[in-house]
């Protein structure tokens, strides 16, 4: 097992000079020469380039550019305020990340943890680069696992009757830790309008049914009785429409007469657990583009 704080130092040592560049727009000549030109000019190396256009007569184009350059951080903000000129040309929608700057995390989970023991172990790894910073959970049993690994845990029972209060806490301790992501780890609670607002394509959540298949709760039930050959799960960022936010990650496994509702929930345990970490690796490796209700994820 890896020394958590220590892996993270060396990662960020190894990519302090390491950038990701995403780029949406209408697609048009000169996109890519515009940008190859401009990191070129500012003594950037292009070390990974994936692009996608949804039509090359005029559709929506999408672009990952990962690149090293000498002394990035203090360039970073330089490098931002003249890209604007290039971004302005082309009327780009984007977004540059430094991977030594890594995303602070906070895991939200219930009773069930499965995916949250999948997350602290890749974690642990050194396959999740990020920084955990505090679990949320409205059960207690992830008290002991969260400060085995000196993870601040926070215990807060939610309802239909305290939930307002319940969540203001919640953004508030957020906001304090400067949370850029939320992981939904089996957190079986529906967040409010004002919540996911406040959090917009930063909240992933992962469901246990292939959506759009059986939205909502009890989907292993639901399946059995309609006697599905195949069971799956859905990794998605949430909107306010339940189970319907742009989808990430998807995979299912076969099934059939003999698997009765528990076998079902053991075989979706193991699906829920790699495509939720699949999910949140490509977010924290900025590899997901929004666009509409779908995603561009350039895996």
């Amino acid at each position: 097992m890896f020394d958590v704080k220590k892996q993270i130092h060396e990662y960020k040592e190894r990519q302090r000079d390491r950038g990701r560049l995403l780029v949406s727009c209408s697609d048009r000549p000169g996109i890519i020469a515009a940008i190859s030109r401009f990191l070129f000019d500012h003594g950037a190396n292009i070390i990974e380039s994936s692009q996608y256009s949804l039509n090359p007569h005029g559709g929506e184009f999408f672009i990952r550019v990962a690149f090293e350059c000498p002394e990035l951080a203090l360039k970073k903000a330089q490098i931002m305020s003249e890209f604007q000129e290039v971004a302005d040309r082309f009327s780009m929608d984007w977004k540059l990340h430094l991977v030594s700057e890594l995303k602070k995390t906070a895991i939200f989970v219930s009773k069930e943890r499965h995916c949250l023991r999948e997350l602290l172990w890749a974690w642990q790894n050194g396959d999740l680069m990020t920084d955990i910073a505090l679990i949320i959970s409205n059960h207690k049993e992830a008290k002991d696992e969260a400060e085995a690994l000196n993870i601040p845990f926070f215990y807060m029972p939610a309802s239909r009757e305290n939930r307002a209060e319940v969540e203001r806490k919640q953004l508030r301790l957020l906001a304090e830790n400067d949370i850029d992501l939320i992981v939904l780890a089996r957190y079986m609670q529906i967040l409010t309008p004002n919540f996911v607002s406040s959090y917009p394509r930063q909240i992933i959540n992962i469901h246990h049914s292939f959506l759009p298949a059986f939205v909502g709760a009890r989907p292993y039930e639901r399946a059995y009785q309609r006697g599905v050959k195949l069971i799956g799960a859905t990794s998605h960022y949430v909107t306010n429409d339940l189970d319907e936010g742009p989808i990430i990650e998807q995979d299912v496994m076969r099934v059939d007469h003999r698997d009765d509702v528990d076998d079902l929930k053991k075989i979706g345990r193991n699906i829920e657990r790699s495509v939720l970490i699949r999910a949140v690796k490509w977010h924290l490796e900025d590899r997901v583009i929004v666009h509409g209700n779908k995603t561009i994820v350039f895996s």
